[in-house]
């Protein structure tokens, strides 16, 4: 038997001090009964008395004999020192990184340790919890639990996303997962495909992240979605449009553009927009417009974030179409060109590029219906 003893959280105002997460994030944990019983993770110490409370009640007064901890990032990790303190005999299931960062968080902490590796099994009685690291999905000592009696996989933050258990997400899952992949493991695509790898012929019927729901129907589409996004693939013939802009006129030529776009497009104003949605846009679509001014002879600051964000996430199998302004010197283009072919892989620039001097000229809106022209074929 497999109980939830998680919690939501609605206070959260940044997850890791910078994705907003207006519907807040849970932090999930499961308790496993069996002839033995093991807890699966703890949670973020904000709620460590709600998450005792919800795992005293799953143990209706039996004592648990391991905690199984799959990542040691304090929102997962940081009520192990308090649930080792209330059930001292508990044994501390982790790999030798796990215990390294166990004691660098913890530095006082005294517990029963089991080190396990790679294949090796955790024998509850009918739950046989097989151990599989995934280095980098997102942290080093990441391990992930397979559990043959019901062909589930505790995940770790793998196949998690944004908002708590009571959001009911009107967009699906795919969103805002897409958000928090890109935004978390983003740049660990390789390390995903590894972890594939060694799921390759595994039967999986269940999914448990630490974040977002449990995840037990259709698991051909997450983990095709998973599969998608690690290869820096994109899912949609679709167009982002990124812009910044100082007093409008590049603004106007971003709109101009957007409104003769006739696939699905998005629009983001990077100073003023989430962020990260604009981040998760440009890996979600094939198409990817810049428009920006030139600043101080170099790109405008909030577009160069933007570039080194996606530097960051390893974007690479994309199009990108440039619109550049500038009054005296327009300098963005070349710095954008020279910002893609040294930190991106196999983009397509799109020869078709706009200069705009100041304002918006006829002939700049013609170009900018020929771009659009380009961009829907």
């Amino acid at each position: 038997m497999v109980k939830y003893v998680g919690v939501n959280d609605r206070k959260i105002d940044l997850f890791e001090g910078q994705f907003i997460v207006p519907e807040g994030i849970s932090y999930n944990s499961y308790v496993i009964i069996d002839e033995k019983i093991a807890i699966m993770d703890t949670v973020d110490i904000n709620f460590k008395d709600e998450y005792l409370d919800n795992v005293k009640k799953a143990l209706d007064g039996k004592n648990p004999n391991y905690l199984v901890i799959s990542h040691m990032e304090p929102d997962h990790s940081a009520s192990i020192f308090e649930l080792v303190k209330k059930y001292p005999n508990i044994e501390v299931v982790g790999n030798m990184q796990t215990f390294k960062m166990l004691h660098q968080f913890f530095p006082e902490i005294k517990c029963n340790e089991l080190v396990v590796k790679e294949n090796d099994i955790l024998d509850l009685g009918n739950h046989k919890l097989k151990f599989i690291t995934a280095p980098m999905v997102h942290w080093p000592e990441v391990m992930m639990s397979y559990d043959s009696y019901d062909n589930s996989l505790y995940s770790a933050d793998a196949f998690g996303k944004f908002g708590a258990l009571d959001f009911d997400d009107p967009e699906g899952w795919a969103c805002e997962a897409r958000r928090y992949y890109f935004g978390i493991v983003g740049k660990y695509g390789q390390n995903v495909q590894n972890l594939f790898k060694k799921l390759a012929g595994v039967k999986l019927d269940i999914i448990r992240p630490l974040h977002g729901p449990v995840l037990d129907s259709n698991i051909d589409y997450y983990l095709g979605l998973y599969n998608t996004w690690s290869k820096y693939e994109p899912e949609a013939d679709a167009v982002s449009i990124a812009y910044t802009s100082v007093y409008g006129n590049t603004k106007e030529a971003a709109l101009l553009l957007a409104s003769n776009i006739k696939k699905d497009y998005d629009v983001f104003d990077l100073a003023r927009d989430d962020f990260h949605e604009a981040i998760e846009g440009a890996f979600e679509n094939k198409y990817l417009v810049l428009a920006t001014t030139t600043y101080c002879g170099d790109i405008f600051p909030k577009m160069l974030d933007f570039l080194n964000a996606l530097k960051e996430r390893g974007y690479q199998n994309r199009t990108i179409a440039i619109i550049e302004n500038g009054t005296w010197a327009p300098m963005a283009k070349k710095f954008i060109i020279d910002f893609i072919n040294n930190n991106f892989k196999n983009i397509t620039i799109i020869e078709k590029s706009i200069t705009i001097k100041s304002a918006l000229t006829e002939v700049n809106k013609n170009e900018i219906l020929e771009l659009a022209e380009i961009l829907n074929k």
